[in-house]
């Protein structure tokens, strides 16, 4: 039975719905039918990710799909809003260090467990990103859209994906691909929750970049510098130039210096400056260095407060304990 529609995308429509023979509320993604290839797409992902648990893995529950008027409908659990929506609410205040802990840790699963069965999201980003029950599980998350999840070795270089905001750079150079792009779009999603704002400016792809790649070109202009050819970041006229567009900076990025120093709470030190070397590590310019979700995993461990010193007992001898009333 219909409820409400709760959102609506390039692909289609999600509304919430209740299933009259569970009486449970659920989730239906309805694709349209123009883009009915994009549904049979994610159903296909669906059947490799149904392999794993959804609840231990941190992925939103699939649990049926049927066809109706062209329209391929998609059921899914009903959860509670997406991170999007969470941080827009609070006026994108941002998350203390402990919340972002709690986050970044089922993130990591949700990658661990996608890596396991040679997945890659390919669209990581607040708005796919759903806490489970805020009110009863705060802070807990699923990974949710899985309309551009693919294996791996099928993703061609030069394929444009992921939101501008969130886009690794090999995606932006045309490098070739894996799903070590995940891990970035991760580590920028947490580097949003700890500021509030993206650290990174984006008016232009110009202010993301590597050295090499296909689209290398539209960054770089190869020049001769004592007998040797190499290539010269362009300056934003040459950019102009070449693009017609005007080159903005709205906002001076952050270095992680400034990131350190962002959280107002000084008792927390310890905790972010943990989380900010694990930042470095997810948002590393080159794939090759950029941390594994199996790294990832120790260093969480250590993003955790030190655990409270054991309790101490002073044995009182029987003769004193009469002044306590025994």
């Amino acid at each position: 039975m219909f409820a409400k529609f709760l959102g609506e995308g390039t692909f289609g429509k999600v509304a919430k719905c209740r299933d009259l023979t569970t009486n449970q509320e659920v989730a239906i993604k309805i694709t349209k039918p123009s883009h009915r290839d994009s549904g049979l797409f994610e159903l296909n992902a669906l059947a490799e990710i149904t392999k794993l648990d959804a609840d231990k893995y941190c992925l939103i529950k699939f649990l049926d799909w049927f066809e109706y008027r062209s329209h391929i409908c998609i059921v899914y659990e009903m959860l509670d809003q997406s991170l999007h929506d969470f941080m827009n609410i609070r006026e994108h205040r941002p998350l203390l260090i402990h919340e972002i802990r709690t986050i970044a840790r089922e993130l990591l699963i949700s990658l661990k467990g996608l890596k396991e069965i040679n997945m890659a999201h390919r669209d990581i980003k607040p708005d796919n990103i759903m806490l489970v029950n805020q009110a009863s599980e705060p802070f807990r998350v699923k990974l949710i859209d899985f309309g551009l999840a693919i294996n791996p070795t099928d993703m061609e270089t030069g394929t444009f994906m992921q939101n501008l905001r969130y886009r690794a750079p090999e995606v932006i150079l045309g490098l070739p691909l894996d799903e070590r792009v995940d891990m970035w779009t991760v580590g920028y999603t947490l580097a949003w929750l700890y500021t509030g704002f993206h650290i990174h400016s984006v008016d232009s792809e110009y202010t993301k970049l590597l050295d090499n790649g296909l689209f290398t070109e539209r960054f770089f202009t190869l020049t001769e510098d004592e007998s040797t050819f190499v290539w010269k970041l362009d300056t934003p006229e040459e950019q102009i130039k070449k693009t017609g567009q005007e080159v903005k900076f709205s906002r001076c990025c952050l270095s992680y210096n400034d990131l350190k120093n962002f959280y107002q709470d000084k008792t927390k030190t310890r905790e972010v400056k943990m989380f900010i070397k694990l930042l470095r590590r997810m948002l590393e310019i080159d794939p090759n260095k950029r941390i594994t979700p199996e790294e990832m995993t120790v260093m969480a461990a250590c993003m955790s407060p030190p655990p409270p010193p054991p309790l101490t007992y002073c044995k009182i001898p029987p003769k004193h304990l009469q002044q306590f009333g025994h």
